[in-house]
């Protein structure tokens, strides 16, 4: 029988995992896209924006791919369990 986790802790991330949460790294994102959105900022921070946001995504795909991959080890295992 697996151990069961708790829900409301997120587990460490490993090394493959940012140290950045994805929750964190989403809300910074929104932030950036909404303010180069509005425009009135200049090339040089248009670009230092760009470039972070470029970082924050890869770090959200990161985790989502991270989930994935224990949602369908998960679902193997169960389906493994069954036969």
């Amino acid at each position: 029988m697996s151990e069961k986790k708790s829900e409301s802790a997120p587990e460490k991330p490993t090394s493959e995992e940012p140290e950045i949460p994805y929750e964190a790294a989403r809300d910074e994102l929104i932030g950036i896209v909404t303010r180069l959105e509005s425009g009135g900022i200049s090339l040089a921070e248009t670009m230092k924006l760009w470039e972070r946001g470029e970082k924050l995504a890869d770090i959200c795909q990161t985790w989502l791919d991270g989930a994935r991959a224990r949602i369908e080890a998960a679902r193997s295992e169960a389906e493994d369990s069954r036969a």
